[in-house]
Protein backbone atom coordinates (compact mmCIF):
# COMPACT_ATOMS: atom_id res chain seq x y z
CA UNK A 1 0.00 0.00 0.00
CA UNK A 2 1.46 3.33 -1.02
CA UNK A 3 0.85 6.55 0.83
CA UNK A 4 -0.39 9.71 -0.86
CA UNK A 5 2.40 12.07 -1.83
CA UNK A 6 1.31 14.70 0.70
CA UNK A 7 1.50 12.26 3.63
CA UNK A 8 4.82 10.89 2.44
CA UNK A 9 6.39 14.32 2.05
CA UNK A 10 4.99 15.55 5.35
CA UNK A 11 6.35 12.51 7.17
CA UNK A 12 9.84 13.03 5.76
CA UNK A 13 9.76 16.71 6.71
CA UNK A 14 8.60 15.77 10.21
CA UNK A 15 11.41 13.21 10.50
CA UNK A 16 13.96 15.88 9.59
CA UNK A 17 12.50 18.27 12.15
CA UNK A 18 12.61 15.56 14.81
CA UNK A 19 16.27 14.88 13.99
CA UNK A 20 17.09 18.57 14.49
CA UNK A 21 15.18 18.59 17.78
CA UNK A 22 17.08 15.51 18.98
CA UNK A 23 20.39 17.19 18.13
CA UNK A 24 19.42 20.34 20.03
CA UNK A 25 18.33 18.28 23.03
CA UNK A 26 21.63 16.40 22.89
CA UNK A 27 23.44 19.73 23.10
CA UNK A 28 21.43 20.56 26.23
CA UNK A 29 22.23 17.11 27.61
CA UNK A 30 25.96 17.68 27.16
CA UNK A 31 26.09 21.35 28.19
CA UNK A 32 23.38 21.31 30.86
CA UNK A 33 24.62 23.25 33.86
CA UNK A 34 22.84 21.06 36.41
CA UNK A 35 21.62 17.51 36.86
CA UNK A 36 17.90 18.39 36.52
CA UNK A 37 18.62 20.06 33.16
CA UNK A 38 20.32 16.91 31.96
CA UNK A 39 17.47 14.71 33.17
CA UNK A 40 14.92 16.84 31.35
CA UNK A 41 17.03 16.77 28.18
CA UNK A 42 17.33 12.98 28.39
CA UNK A 43 13.56 12.69 28.83
CA UNK A 44 13.02 15.00 25.87
CA UNK A 45 15.34 12.91 23.70
CA UNK A 46 13.53 9.69 24.58
CA UNK A 47 10.13 11.23 23.86
CA UNK A 48 11.41 12.61 20.56
CA UNK A 49 12.73 9.16 19.64
CA UNK A 50 9.30 7.69 20.43
CA UNK A 51 7.72 10.36 18.23
CA UNK A 52 10.20 9.66 15.47
CA UNK A 53 9.33 5.98 15.66
CA UNK A 54 5.64 6.83 15.37
CA UNK A 55 6.27 9.05 12.35
CA UNK A 56 8.33 6.30 10.77
CA UNK A 57 5.43 3.89 11.38
CA UNK A 58 3.21 6.24 9.38
CA UNK A 59 5.80 6.71 6.62
CA UNK A 60 6.45 2.99 6.23
CA UNK A 61 2.79 1.97 6.78
CA UNK A 62 3.81 -0.62 9.38
CA UNK A 63 1.77 -0.48 12.57
CA UNK A 64 4.27 -2.65 14.48
CA UNK A 65 6.43 0.41 15.09
CA UNK A 66 3.59 2.06 17.02
CA UNK A 67 3.94 -0.66 19.65
CA UNK A 68 7.64 0.11 19.87
CA UNK A 69 6.92 3.83 20.30
CA UNK A 70 4.39 3.14 23.06
CA UNK A 71 6.76 0.87 24.98
CA UNK A 72 9.60 3.37 24.60
CA UNK A 73 7.42 6.20 25.93
CA UNK A 74 6.37 4.11 28.95
CA UNK A 75 9.94 3.13 29.79
CA UNK A 76 11.02 6.74 29.36
CA UNK A 77 8.35 7.87 31.80
CA UNK A 78 9.47 5.34 34.39
CA UNK A 79 13.08 6.42 33.96
CA UNK A 80 12.18 10.06 34.44
CA UNK A 81 10.25 9.26 37.60
CA UNK A 82 13.23 7.30 38.92
CA UNK A 83 15.62 10.18 38.16
CA UNK A 84 13.27 12.67 39.82
CA UNK A 85 13.10 10.52 42.92
CA UNK A 86 16.90 10.26 42.98
CA UNK A 87 17.28 14.03 42.67
CA UNK A 88 14.68 14.60 45.38
CA UNK A 89 16.50 12.29 47.80
CA UNK A 90 19.83 13.89 46.94
CA UNK A 91 18.51 17.41 47.65
CA UNK A 92 16.82 16.46 50.93
CA UNK A 93 20.04 15.05 52.42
Amino acid sequence: MTLPALVSNASYIALCMMAVAILLAAVRLIRGPSLPDRVIALDLISILVAGTTAIYAIASAQAVFLDVATILALISFLGTVAFARYIEKQVSQ
